[in-house]
């Protein structure tokens, strides 16, 4: 089977830039966190996310980073968060539909 390298390294630089763009994401959440309210909460929302799997505190945590700490404009911190609140926006009618589903069973 012949394989596109070029295609290979797109999903290379893809997959590379996300996970970068998630480390700075989590570190931008700890930063905004413990700015606002502590270090405690922001270890708290930490271990959420490590445990639990419940990233919206880091997402918001790094709105305010960027806007707060960075002194960012609004809309520049929005779209910095926005890549984990859309992936949270899109995953809420997926848990409601399996609550239904479980619920009618």
């Amino acid at each position: 089977m012949k394989s596109d390298s070029g295609s290979e390294i797109g999903g290379l630089v893809g997959c590379t830039f996300m996970i970068l763009l998630g480390l700075v994401q989590i570190y931008a959440g700890w930063v905004g966190i413990s700015y606002h309210i502590g270090y405690g909460w922001a270890a708290a929302a930490l271990a959420a996310a490590v445990i639990f799997r419940f990233t919206l505190p880091l997402t918001i945590g790094s709105f305010f980073c960027a806007r707060d700490v960075w002194d960012w404009h609004w809309l520049g911190a929005l779209l910095f968060a926005a890549p984990g609140l859309a992936l949270m926006a899109l995953m809420i009618p997926g848990a409601l539909a399996a609550l239904l589903r479980g619920i009618r069973e």
